[in-house]
């Protein structure tokens, strides 16, 4: 009997040791698991960037901006988007869920729904309210994007701990970054009011700390006078200050610096106007590192998320064109903003416990109009002139001219109802099409939506349009355009396409878990999200296609 209670002393003193061991192990685990996940990731993206804007003014780039996270992070210097079309809503969808429009949904900015037979804004959702204005500008959700991003699964996995926030002028620069678990996304609604708002999607009323914002008269302080922030004869990286490709703000005669933007406000929307100038960025830095401080961000072991659009380099882009004055100025500002976001991470969240990556949501051509004046094919596309030919092709084929429903993004869509009532075969009226159009003017290419369906494509414009097809979303007829084409005016730049100018863009990693480097290996748009899963180890997004760049990571 003695025996039997030496044992059982002797078994419960060990195994009470071995599961203290055990419970110092596994919080020595966890302790060090935290300390490999950074406090914060912050996601930047730059609206229209291409990539060759960091090697063209890298010169002119301060230590502490754009050449800090090229120099003291991981540079892919062959980053490209690998779907058409390039624009910014299903950018912004891409970069954080890891997956294309074919699956996460959002096709392009606005769309034919071919369901309520009306067009459709990718973050567009009147079930909502505004929250911070009384206009409709607020009428926002995440509901049309079909798949999680990784600052959801971020959520899911710190079961709803870790925060997320997202900022951009643009509401669907700041909502599909978010996803759908956000916190808070907060965009710019200008006009008269020049607030930060957001929807009832997330909250019923303003935090404190933005409503300070808004009423610290931040917008209006840039209401100034825009000139260069250097000397504009040094800006020998652009083209002339006056020419003809150039857009520019009503109220003023030519599009050359200086811009007196108090006086061209009342002709230019009001508040709206700041997003036009570099100085939209610098509200949008203003914003963002008060968030940091009004959000806590970055203040506890549950990994946080803040996405950051920087939407000005567009509507400046689209404006003034890519080799304008007005570019390389944004670009030059935006450095300064970059350093100081970057200034106030180290303060506030502390160099060392945040990761930072830095990409942007397409490129974006030259001015077709500058190119011709230099001998470089390109040129612009009537829509007007090709639906009016189409129509006319239409009614001589098949006896009837309402078999289109509509034409947009290079798409058209069917009326598959009619089709059926007159005993058509879809299949051939989409191959009719295509092999009519594709003999059009300016059309390179031309596939029918069940050639996306029934064939796999692997490489080429081919694949592009491929991974950009939603079957349920998409049109019948995807119509591609020559290149340097574009549905434009005459002055500025634009982008949608598979081309270079507008699949390059930059990705920059930077920060806890980053290694230094840099790679000329091509990577893709949807490679950035599992990547960033795989530094968190968190699931990736439900839908991603993409994979983690091991070579960004540092070795643990």
């Amino acid at each position: 009997m003695k025996n039997l209670l030496y044992v059982f002393v002797f078994s419960l003193f060990f195994g009470c040791k071995a599961q203290t061991n055990l419970t110092t192990q596994t919080n020595q685990d966890t302790i060090t698991e935290l300390n490999t996940r950074p406090k914060l990731v912050v996601g930047i993206v730059v609206d229209q960037m291409r990539y060759d804007y960091l090697s063209r003014f890298y010169s002119k780039f301060s230590e502490g901006g754009f050449k800090k996270l090229m120099n003291q992070g991981f540079n892919c210097k062959n980053n490209h988007y690998n779907y058409i079309p390039t624009y910014t809503g299903p950018g912004h969808a891409s970069i954080y869920s890891g997956t294309t429009p074919k699956y996460h949904g959002i096709i392009a900015n606005n769309w034919y729904d071919k369901e309520s037979k009306e067009k459709v804004y990718c973050a567009g959702d009147n079930t909502v309210k505004s929250v911070g204005t009384e206009a409709n500008s607020g009428l926002m959700s995440p509901r049309r994007l079909k798949t999680t991003s990784f600052a959801d699964e971020n959520r899911l996995f710190t079961q709803m701990r870790g925060k997320t926030i997202g900022i951009s002028l643009k509401d669907r620069g700041a909502i599909l970054p978010a996803g759908h678990t956000a916190n808070a996304a907060y965009w710019f609604h200008g006009k008269d009011e020049g607030n930060w708002i957001t929807s009832s999607f997330y909250i019923h009323s303003l935090p404190k700390w933005v409503n300070d914002f808004n009423s610290s008269e931040a917008a209006e302080s840039y209401l100034k006078t825009w000139n260069t922030l250097y000397d504009i004869n040094t800006y020998t990286e652009s083209g002339a200050d006056l020419n003809t490709f150039e857009g520019g703000f009503k109220g003023k005669e030519t599009a050359t610096f200086p811009y007196d933007l108090k006086a061209l406000s009342k002709e230019n929307k009001g508040f709206d106007i700041l997003k036009a100038t570099a100085y939209g960025n610098s509200l949008t830095t203003d914003f963002a590192i008060a968030a940091l401080d009004g959000e806590q961000l970055g203040q506890d072991f549950n990994t946080d998320v803040l996405t950051v659009s920087f939407s000005s380099t567009d509507y400046v882009g689209h404006n003034f064109g890519v080799n304008s004055k007005e570019v390389e100025d944004t670009y030059l500002r935006l450095d300064k903003d970059l350093e100081r976001l970057i200034n106030a991470l180290d303060t506030k969240v502390g160099a060392g416990n945040y990761t930072l990556f830095l990409t942007s949501d397409h490129g974006a051509v030259e001015v077709p109009s500058y190119l011709q004046s230099v001998n470089i094919p390109a040129g612009y596309f009537s829509y007007k002139d090709f639906k009016s030919k189409l129509n006319a092709f239409m009614t001589k084929k098949f006896s009837a001219t309402d078999l289109i429903e509509n034409v947009s993004n290079n798409q058209i869509f069917l009326n598959r109802e009619r089709i059926g009532l007159l005993g058509l075969d879809l299949n051939a009226v989409q191959e009719a099409i295509v092999n009519e159009v594709v003999s059009y003017a300016k059309v390179d290419k031309a596939y029918s939506a069940t050639t996306m369906q029934t064939t796999d494509f692997t490489s080429g414009i081919e694949e592009l349009l491929q991974n950009g097809f939603n079957q349920k979303r998409s049109g019948d007829v995807l119509v591609v355009f020559d290149p340097a084409v574009v549905s434009y005016s005459k002055t500025g730049s634009t982008h949608g396409s598979g081309l270079n100018y507008d699949t390059h863009v930059p990705l920059l990693f930077y920060g806890k878990g980053i290694a230094k480097g840099s790679t000329l290996q091509k990577t893709r748009i949807t490679d950035i999200a599992p990547t960033i899963s795989a530094l968190l180890g968190t699931s990736f997004p439900n839908g991603a296609i993409g994979i983690p760049l091991e070579f960004v990571l540092e070795k643990q």
